[in-house]
C-alpha cells in the first residue's frame, strides 16, 4: 500500500482559511475523490502551534492511499485526474510549492481505530538523514532506536513513521527521507510534549544522531476524512 503525502500552500492572494475550505469542501469532494484508484483519502488542515511563521511553508496535507504503483499510474492517467483534479489545482494551490511524497507507513503505535469524528490533532515532522548516512542505516535507526524514544513522550495517542519509497531515489536523491506523524488530543498536548523532559532529554538529542537539523520541518493539523476511514 502506498501512503502518499501531498503538502500544499495557498495560491497568491488566497487566505489560508479560504484555501483550506476550498480544498476540503470543493476540490476533495468534487474532483480528487472521483479518482477510482484512490482507496482512502484525508485532508489535514494546518492549525497554529508554537511560534507562528509569517508565511507557513505548507497550509495543509493530503493523505492518499493507493494499492500499488500500477494503480497509482492508472490514477494519474485517468480522466478524473487529468480533466478534474489536475485542472482544478491552480484555482486554490500554489502548485510550484507543492511537495508530494510516496511513502510506506510503519505503524509504531497503533492507537484507537481511525474515526471520522476524531478530534485528535496530528503533528507531522519532515526529516532528511544526515550527510553520509546510508538510507538503510537511516531507516533502521529511525525504527529501531529513535521510535522507542518518541513512544515515551507524554500524551502520544498514535505514531507512524512514513518512509519515502525507493522509487524516489531511482534517478537521484529524494528531497526528504521520511515524515513522522504523531497524534495528540489537542495543540496544548503537543506543546506540553515539546516542553517535556522525555522530549528534551531523549527525543531532541537523538534526532541529531541521524537527521540533518536544518531540514526538520513540523506542521500541526486537524483531520478531515473525505474517503474512509474504511478502504474503498
Amino acid at each position: 500500500m502506498i501512503h502518499q503525502l501531498i503538502f500544499a500552500h495557498p495560491k497568491p492572494g488566497m487566505s489560508e482559511q479560504a484555501f483550506q475550505d476550498y480544498w476540503v469542501n470543493v476540490h476533495a469532494v468534487n474532483y480528487a475523490s472521483k479518482i477510482s484508484q484512490i482507496r482512502r483519502y484525508m485532508v489535514d488542515t494546518r492549525v497554529p502551534c508554537g511560534p507562528e511563521p509569517e508565511d507557513p511553508l505548507f497550509s495543509g496535507v493530503a493523505e492518499i492511499w493507493l494499492k500499488n504503483e500500477e494503480e497509482q499510474l492508472a490514477s494519474l492517467q485517468s480522466k478524473e485526474f487529468l480533466e478534474g483534479a489536475r485542472r482544478d489545482e491552480p484555482n486554490w494551490a500554489a502548485f510550484w510549492r507543492t511537495v508530494a511524497l510516496d511513502t510506506t507507513a510503519h505503524v509504531v503505535m497503533e492507537g484507537a481505530p481511525f474515526s471520522r469524528d476524531s478530534s485528535l490533532v496530528k503533528l507531522f515532522m519532515l526529516v532528511k538523514r544526515k550527510p553520509g548516512m546510508s538510507l538503510e542505516a537511516f531507516r533502521r535507526y529511525a525504527l529501531e532506536t529513535h521510535a522507542p524514544k518518541v513512544s515515551s513522550v507524554p500524551g502520544l495517542r498514535r505514531y507512524y513513521q512514513c518512509h519515502v519509497r525507493d522509487g524516489f531515489y531511482a534517478v537521484g536523491e529524494a528531497l526528504l527521507d521520511a515524515a513522522f506523524i504523531l497524534w495528540f488530543d489537542d495543540v496544548a498536548a503537543i506543546e506540553a510534549m515539546w516542553a517535556s523532559a522525555e522530549y528534551k532529554d531523549l527525543v531532541e538529542p537523538d534526532l541529531a544522531e541521524f537527521v540533518e537539523p536544518k531540514y526538520i520541518h513540523t506542521l500541526a493539523a486537524e483531520e478531515h476524512w473525505i474517503l474512509g476511514p474504511e478502504f474503498r
